[in-house]
């Protein structure tokens, strides 16, 4: 529906943005995602201080949010973010062997989901 927004054709809003996370991922442009989002400045500006702010060290440490990411892009079928968060991972330290256990985890949560909503159970007392 749209095109990408480049660096050379943006504004300066979008540059500004552009600049923020070149800056904060030290990469020399940025993902094709940002360039797409560029088309709605506002929206670009939004998400990109949203996803700085929660993807922040925190209680949780950045790989396991990045893995948790990773879930549930798995289970909204987002191969875009599947890639991004995957490799973003990876970067922080995500083995094989974790990506496996997130994906095996992302299974049966989705099975055993489908298998309580088709049953309706109900919540067990001590759980409320």
């Amino acid at each position: 529906m749209f095109d990408p927004i480049e660096y050379a054709d943006a504004n300066d809003d979008v540059r500004a943005v552009f600049d923020a996370i070149k800056t904060a991922r030290n990469l020399p442009d940025v993902n094709n995602f940002w360039k797409y989002l560029a088309n709605d400045p506002a929206t670009l500006k939004r998400t990109w201080e949203s996803l700085a702010e929660v993807m922040a060290p925190g209680a949780l440490d950045p790989m396991v949010k990045e893995m948790i990411y990773i879930a549930i892009s798995m289970s909204n079928n987002c191969e875009y973010c599947i890639k991004s968060h995957t490799a973003s991972a990876r970067k922080q330290g995500m083995s094989d062997d974790m990506l496996r256990e997130v994906m095996a985890v992302v299974g049966m949560a989705n099975e055993t989901n489908a298998l309580v909503n088709s049953y309706r159970v109900e919540v067990d007392e001590g759980l409320k």
